[in-house]
């Protein structure tokens, strides 16, 4: 993995990331023994990164949630999936590379994954739109999972979008509506469903491919209606509100459990998912296979009871005179 970018709040702990680098590096060129001093600042990095994430602000945490160096869709393919085939295209205009999606092995079982894709520099973000799908990406997260359907397969999809995208041609060609079908069909899927936010989960962007049986969070990962920006400027009429907008809609994934729109949390490092892939990515595949074996349990009829009860119950409702 690449050197991780650091955010403004990780300064205190990017200057003790490079003490340990070049104390690592005169040893390797004098052959000094540096083991108690690498001991002294280890535990001095570790309580650091715990004191800095374990307090982290609802901003802060969408800036984690954004971080160049988060695991994309492809990469938990890599750690955690095997047998991978990607399919392509939505048969009706083309492929979008903002959504991949295709067959893949996770502890033995065949799964349909799919899941936004974000590019990790300038090139593959222009291929990729930058992870804002078209509607051609959400019929073909359509297709593939009505191909799970047919072969009774289990649906997997990793939510990482900051929302579907708004131009004119997406608008000519169907966005509103695809993601609409999107929502109606796979609340009727007859396959347990998971759906992970594994970064930013943007409005219908998101929600296109998240009516699951279960939607898990990342913890520094977020979940909204709409960016923190894009609520600011809407009802202060200045995106710099983004801190406030960020703590009054309640986007991350410890609010998001205590409302119960989201069905479980799963931790991420002491330092972010960006400073560990590993640990996260072992994270991530224990909490798939507790929710799909739980799932595969249930027979038909009672998972998509399940389903329906499970958003019907959102929210609160009251009647207006």
């Amino acid at each position: 993995m690449a050197t991780v970018a650091h955010l403004d709040f990780e300064r205190v702990i990017a200057e003790v990331e490079e003490q340990i680098e070049t104390l690592r590096g005169v040893a390797r060129e004098r052959g000094m023994d540096v083991s108690t001093e690498l001991r002294s600042l280890e535990r001095k990095l570790h309580g650091l990164r715990q004191d800095t994430f374990r307090n982290l602000s609802p901003i802060e945490r969408v800036q984690v949630a954004r971080h160049p160096r988060r695991p994309y869709t492809l990469d938990y393919v890599e750690m955690i999936f095997s047998d991978w085939i990607e399919l392509h295209g939505d048969r009706l205009y083309r492929d979008d590379a903002s959504i991949v999606g295709g067959w893949a092995r996770l502890g033995g079982d065949t799964v349909m994954l799919i899941g936004h894709q974000k590019g990790r520099d300038m090139k593959e973000n222009l291929t990729r739109n930058f992870g804002m799908p078209h509607p051609e990406g959400y019929r073909k997260a359509l297709r593939l999972m009505k191909l799970a359907e047919k072969f009774g397969r289990p649906v997997v999809t990793m939510i990482d979008t900051m929302g579907a995208y708004p131009g004119l041609g997406a608008e000519e060609r169907g966005q509103a509506e695809a993601i609409a079908r999107n929502l109606r069909e796979m609340a009727g899927l007859r396959v347990p469903t998971v759906a992970v936010v594994i970064g930013e989960g943007g409005s219908g962007g998101a929600l296109a491919i998240g009516v699951a049986d279960r939607v898990l969070m990342l913890e520094n990962s977020v979940y909204s209606v709409i960016s923190a920006e894009g609520c600011a400027a809407i009802l202060w009429k200045d995106a710099a509100h983004r801190d406030k907008a960020a703590r009054a809609m309640r986007m991350t994934a410890g609010d998001l459990i205590e409302l119960k729109v989201i069905d479980d949390v799963i931790a991420e490092p002491s330092g972010g998912a960006h400073s560990d892939w590993e640990d996260t990515g072992a994270n991530l595949k224990e909490a798939l296979l507790k929710h799909l074996g739980e799932l595969k349990a249930l027979d038909v009829d009672t998972l998509r009871k399940r389903r329906l009860d499970k958003y019907l119950g959102m929210g609160q409702w009251r009647s207006g005179r």
